[in-house]
C-alpha cells in the first residue's frame, strides 16, 4: 500500500461511465420536440450547465430554468431520465475501484448539479456500494473544477491534504486545477493507464 496517498478523488463522467452528451439531447429531444442541435446550444454551449455545476442556481432553478432554455416545462422525472438515458459504466473501471478500495479511501467529485447525487441510486446504482456517502456534487461547495476552491473545500471534508489526494478528471483543465490546488492529478484516458500511475504510488492491482 502506498504511505504518499490516502485519498484517491475520482471523477465521475467518462472516468467511472461513459457520459454522451448527444445521446442525453437525443432523450430530451423526444420529450420537447425541440432540436437536438438546439438543445445542445442552449445548455452546454453558453455556459448554462456551469450555473447548476457552481450551485449558482438550487435545484428547483436549475429545472426550471433548463425547461425554459430547451422550450417544454421539463419534469424532474424526464430530466433524470434522459440523464440515465446518456451514462453507461465503465466495468473495467469500476472493477479497478472495488479493488483499490480495500487499501486507501476513495471518493467522487463530480461538476454537476446536486440533482445528481440526491438521485444517485437511480443514475449511477453501482456506486454507492463502492463510495457510501462520499460523493459530492460541485455545486454542494457553490464553486465547480477547474476552481482551486472546488477541491479545497472537498478535501476539508475528509481532513486529508492536497499533497496526499491523487485526483482522476479526464479534461486536462480539471487536472491543472487540481494541480493548482496541490493535489496530485491524473489525466485519465484509459484503465490500462490509470493502473500504471497507480504502480507509481504502490498500488499494485491487476485484472481479475
Amino acid at each position: 500500500m502506498s504511505q504518499a496517498i490516502k485519498l484517491v478523488l475520482f471523477d465521475m463522467d467518462n472516468v467511472l461511465y461513459g457520459y454522451d452528451r448527444h445521446s442525453r439531447a437525443a432523450r430530451l429531444s423526444e420529450f420537447s420536440g425541440g432540436k437536438v442541435d438546439d438543445i445542445c446550444r442552449e445548455i452546454w454551449d453558453n455556459g448554462f450547465e456551469h450555473l447548476g455545476d457552481s450551485g449558482t442556481l438550487s435545484r428547483a432553478e436549475y429545472l426550471q430554468a433548463f425547461g425554459n432554455r430547451i422550450g417544454y416545462p421539463l419534469s424532474l422525472e424526464e430530466w433524470l431520465d434522459a440523464r440515465r438515458f446518456s451514462t453507461k459504466p465503465d466495468a473495467a473501471m469500476l472493477e479497478i475501484v472495488d479493488r483499490l478500495r480495500c487499501t486507501v479511501e476513495i471518493a467522487i467529485l463530480t461538476n454537476n448539479t446536486e440533482l445528481v447525487t440526491d438521485h444517485l441510486d437511480f443514475l449511477c446504482p453501482e456506486l454507492r456500494p463502492l463510495f457510501g456517502s462520499k460523493i459530492y456534487a460541485s455545486a454542494r461547495f457553490k464553486t465547480a473544477k477547474p476552481n482551486t476552491e472546488c477541491f479545497r473545500r472537498c478535501l476539508d471534508e475528509f481532513g486529508i491534504s492536497p499533497e496526499a489526494t491523487l485526483f482522476v478528471d479526464d479534461l486536462n483543465e480539471n487536472v491543472v486545477g487540481a494541480r493548482n490546488a496541490g493535489l496530485i492529478a491524473h489525466h485519465f484516458t484509459s484503465p490500462d493507464r490509470f493502473l500504471s500511475e497507480l504502480s507509481r504510488f504502490g498500488f499494485q492491482l491487476e485484472y481479475l
